[in-house]
């Protein structure tokens, strides 16, 4: 039996990459169901001031696709809290980068607050959509912006 019951975490995940596998892996050895919410395409806009390469749909059925996720639902919020109150997740996951930033202590005490976890996935190096996007000479991109 695994920890978790329920696990969340939530990404773009556009130009889907081996750092997007292995979060999904690595989050799925914790809990039984594993809900992953993924950006909508008005959210990245939004949010990242910049275009999807593949469109929601798409991405979408994407992580779908992947052995380790049980659930896809569309993410249009920053709020981890608003994620909880529609999901009941008992662990969300996010990238070891983000481990003691000062919007990640906020979020994680809020989420204990409602008796919820938070694991820390380790970063894969040496890849990322930032990263991927460079190497096509893509000039919209200029910094990573974090969720």
């Amino acid at each position: 039996m695994k920890k978790y019951k329920v696990g969340f975490t939530v990404g773009t995940f556009d130009m889907f990459h081996v750092g997007h596998l292995n979060l999904l892996r690595q989050a799925k050895e914790y809990c039984e169901h594993l809900i992953v919410g993924v950006h909508s395409d008005e959210w990245v806009m939004h949010c990242k001031n910049r275009a999807t390469v593949i469109p929601y749909e798409q991405r979408a059925e994407i992580v779908a696709a992947i052995r380790y996720v049980d659930e896809v639902v569309k993410n249009e919020t920053r709020s981890k809290m608003e994620q909880w109150e529609n999901y009941h997740f008992d662990v969300a996951f996010i990238g070891d980068d983000w481990k003691g930033t000062e919007v990640w202590n906020k979020i994680e005490a809020e989420l204990k607050a409602v008796g919820c976890d938070t694991v820390y996935i380790a970063y894969t190096e040496g890849i990322s959509t930032t990263q991927l996007r460079k190497k096509l000479g893509d000039k919209s991109d200029k910094t990573e912006q974090k969720q």
